[in-house]
Parts: structure tokens; sequence; C-alpha cells
């Protein structure tokens, strides 16, 4: 199978969507990236990325990438679905390359596991958890129970071990959710979701799995090795 290539853009500050899709990538997929300012994640920085996400697009488009991803969850659904459309319509009338969005791909996996009423973890401040509240909830998706840990600095959040995320997981749970869902392209998951998983009983997802189960999709890989990040529900 020819190699496939994948252009991702992601906020400048971010230190770990690369990082985990290079380690668990399928041998098929290149992954170029670019980047857009951002530093500390509030509703008006990641408005002010918008404007830098052509110009990044355009960067990845010139290696000849066969998919772009914009990689970002709270920045693609900032203003609800309007908003998400918007970004790929954008970026794929300006680069003529077919795109995605992370907030795009978490519902189309939630979807595909049939999760309709989710638990939310999040390392963000209350006022982006409430906007991805109001997205999930737009796309049929009850959220039952969300936590965020209300960090502001978009670097801090890229520290973060993936074992934060897997505790959050564990400790927060509540009955009646058939699903669970971590969120920000910056927070290390890919250890730790298969565990969740288990330990949990229900199917999870994370902005990084849910984004790149999409791309591999898009782009006709499908990974052989089922260890890891691919034994969760998601990728079968």
């Amino acid at each position: 199978m020819r190699e496939k290539k994948l252009g991702l853009v992601v906020p400048s500050s971010n230190t770990t969507m690369e990082r985990e899709f290079w380690e668990y990538r399928p041998k098929e997929l290149l992954i170029y990236t670019s980047r857009m300012k951002l530093t500390d994640v509030t509703p008006q920085a990641l408005e002010d990325m918008y404007y830098h996400s052509v110009r990044a697009s355009s960067e990845v488009a010139d290696a000849e990438v066969d998919l772009i991803l914009y990689g970002c969850t709270t920045g693609s659904l900032l203003k609800g679905v309007e908003w998400e459309r918007n970004i790929v319509e954008k970026i794929e009338r300006e680069t003529g390359i077919k795109t995605i969005t992370t907030s795009g791909a978490v519902i189309s996996a939630l979807k595909k596991l049939k999760v309709n009423e989710v638990e939310v973890y999040t390392p963000y401040i209350d006022s982006l958890n409430e906007l991805e509240r109001k997205f999930l909830e737009e796309n049929d998706i009850k959220v039952i129970k969300m936590e965020g840990l209300r960090i502001l600095k978009n670097t801090e959040i890229g520290k973060l071990d993936d074992m934060v995320a897997y505790e959050m997981a564990l400790k927060g749970k509540t009955e009646g959710v058939n699903g669970i869902f971590i969120s920000c392209t910056n927070f290390r998951t890919f250890r730790v979701l298969d565990r969740i998983e288990r330990e949990r009983g229900v199917p999870v997802t994370s902005s990084n799995a849910s984004s790149l189960w999409l791309a591999l999709r898009e782009l006709k890989i499908n990974p052989k090795e089922k260890n890891g990040v691919y034994s969760i529900k998601l990728f079968e």
C-alpha cells in the first residue's frame, strides 16, 4: 500500500498531538505539520487562532498532502456546528484538499460508538467546557457529566501525564452514561484509553483518538496492530 500524507494543523503551543500520532501511526501514514499562534486556551485566543488557519493549511498543502486535519477541539467547535463547517469549507476552498476537524471527528466517533449519553473530561477552563457541552448537545449527544482541570496555559496542559486522564475517568464514574470522551488534542491519552475502557465497561475515545481514527478512515488505512489505542472499540 502506498504511503498517505496527512497535513496536521495544530496550535503553536501543542506538544502532544504530533507525538501521539507519530508514536502510534501505521507505517503507511506520513504526517506533515503546520502551526497557528496560541498560548492560553481561552475563547478569544481560539477565535484569534482561527485567522491563521488558511495560512497554516496552505503550508501543509504545499507538501501535496492527501488530507488536512484541523487539530484543535475547542478551536473547531468554538461557535457551534456552523463554525466547524465553516472551517472545513474555508480550508477546502483555499487548498482544494479534503479537510476534517477534531470536533467533527469526535462527533463521528461518538456516533459510530452509539454513544448518546456521555461523561466528558477536559483540562479546560469552565467557559470552554460550556461551549463544548453546547456543541455536543447540538449534535444530539447528552452530556451527563463534565469535569475540567481549569488550566489556562496550553503548554501546562501538554505537560500532564496520561495518568491524569485515567484518574479523572475512573474517579468520575456516574450512572446512566454509555460512553466517555476525553477532550483536548494537547491532553495525552493514548496509553490509557484501552485501560479506561476495560475498567469502566463503556466505549472510550479522546480528541486525538477520534482524530486519528477519522483520518485513517478517510485515507483508507487499516491499522494492522491491535495494541494500545487500536484496542479500543472505536478501531474495531
